[in-house]
């Protein structure tokens, strides 16, 4: 009798890992396993993976050789120098046509790099962004794999199975080449940064305008979690709300206030930089991290620096809980879409194909970011595959048009009792900022050909660059023109 050959190995046996290998195993397929520390395979087949198919690999080279053709190895270890360390051990052992996939959170940028590094050594090369937590992991992530399309037909099954389920629909599909995969899960975790902001910013303002305390503040959460707001991240925050430890107090008043963060936030706002789309909210849920992690210095300036003298609120509570749930919502609105443009443009620099739709409908279930409206947000891209903004289409003007009167005087009041709120602020100032014909950057075009000489446009000459001599005894020399 033939040995038994594993469909898949995968390397990594963190919590992550030890998920996906279980539930692979639960769909009929048989995973390889291996760790770099060897003693953690025969701790995970004696213990979680006991009664099941798994193999476990005691080297690499025992791995490789317990593998069906082609070869598929899945990495799930720390993103950065461990993944490409894997790789160089991995790639005497493989032969053309073999398979490579990196499940962790690695720049798009490496994935790039792995891709055109493997396929000029005839190996398939895919980077998944993988979300859902260990929970996902274990019973359903949303899985957005891009690189080698040749490596698809080979994957596709296993994948899908895997993957969470939205209307009977797996939450994965081909995303696109190179880095692809991982920059859309990128742009997921900046979304699930600003997501966590604009929670934790009505929450604050719940708590320190209203007065209400948790008990109040979770049934808020779970009425919003039947609404338009359903979400795992509301459905969460209702359960943190109400959870007590040992003693019977409330844990959440007891966790420190300075905020961790892995990365993925911060390179989502550092592409927006570089390809000048205005990401605004995710990049202010990654500087209010920034600041929450000063908290000695901020517990100082408490005592130092004075803030508003503000009225105790006296206005309808119910009614301006319900203002700071719109609020939310379009706020969220606005994340989203500014998250869709950043993957437009890169996608249009890079030259990839991205399907929109597809995007969110691998984002409906599994995945930290799951809410009702990604249904909406298909069903925008399926009208309109070309569309340039999410704020544009019907469904959503109108939901944002509906909101922003409560938005306004969430952010207002906010401000009055000066409590900060700069995920809301920002998002506001972005829908007004996109909906103004005219921007005052005309006088900021001035400002720079004053200084630099770096020209201008006019308005019924686009495309002419123009330098003033705007003292009289300047040159008449112009800078290089600007880039908008």
């Amino acid at each position: 009798m033939s040995e038994q050959k594993g469909d898949l190995a995968l390397i990594g046996l963190a919590v992550m890992g030890q998920n996906l290998i279980l539930n692979m195993n639960d769909h009929g397929f048989t995973v390889v396993a291996f760790n770099r520390t060897v003693s953690k395979v025969e701790e995970f087949l004696s213990n979680e993976a006991k009664g099941t198919k798994v193999i476990g690999a005691k080297s690499m080279e025992d791995m490789v050789a317990h593998l069906k053709k082609p070869r598929r190895v899945m990495l799930l270890v720390k993103a950065g120098q461990a993944v490409d360390d894997f790789i160089n051990k991995l790639v005497p052992l493989l032969e053309k046509g073999d398979i490579i996939i990196d499940g962790g959170n690695s720049e798009y940028t490496d994935t790039n790099r792995r891709c055109k590094e493997l396929h000029a050594k005839g190996l398939l090369y895919v980077g998944s962004g993988v979300s859902g937590g260990e929970d996902g992991a274990r019973y359903g992530p949303s899985l957005m794999p891009g690189g080698s399309e040749a490596a698809w037909p080979h994957i596709k099954n296993i994948f899908q199975s895997i993957a969470a389920k939205s209307d009977n629909e797996p939450c994965c599909d081909w995303v696109g080449p190179e880095g692809a995969g991982h920059f859309v899960k990128m742009v997921h975790n900046g979304i699930e940064y600003g997501d966590m902001q604009l929670i934790c910013e009505s929450y604050h303002v719940m708590k320190d305008v209203l007065g209400m305390n948790q008990e109040e503040m979770a049934q808020v959460f779970d009425d919003w979690n039947k609404s338009e707001l359903d979400s795992f991240l509301i459905e969460i925050t209702r359960d943190i709300l109400k959870f007590k430890d040992a003693n019977g107090k409330y844990l959440l008043e007891q966790i420190r206030d300075t905020a961790g963060q892995k990365g993925t936030g911060k390179w989502t706002a550092i592409a927006s930089l570089e390809y000048g789309v205005p990401v605004t909210l995710i990049g202010e849920a990654v500087f209010s991290r920034c600041l929450s992690a000063l908290q000695s210095e901020r517990v100082h300036a408490s005592t130092q620096l004075k803030g508003p003298d503000a009225p105790k609120f006296s206005g309808d509570r119910k009614a301006f809980i319900d203002n700071i749930k719109q609020a939310l919502y379009a706020s969220k609105i606005v994340s989203y879409a500014q998250g869709f443009m950043l993957m437009r443009e890169t996608a249009k620099e890079l030259g990839w194909k991205l399907n929109f739709g597809g995007v969110a409908l691998m984002w409906r279930g599994g995945c930290i970011i799951r809410s009702r409206f990604l249904g909406n947000i298909k069903h925008a891209f399926d009208k309109h595959p070309d569309l340039s903004n999410l704020l544009l289409d019907d469904f959503f003007k109108t939901e944002i048009q509906r909101c922003q009167a409560a938005w306004r005087n969430v952010v207002s009041t906010a401000v009055l009792h000066g409590i900060p709120t700069p995920a809301f602020s920002t998002a506001l100032a972005f829908y007004d900022g996109y909906r103004s014909a005219r921007l005052p950057a005309n006088l900021l075009q001035a400002q720079r050909d004053y200084f630099g000489a770096h020209t201008y446009e006019l308005l019924d000459k686009p495309g002419t660059f123009i330098h003033t001599n705007w003292t009289g005894h300047g040159g008449n020399v112009s800078s290089t023109t600007y880039s908008a």
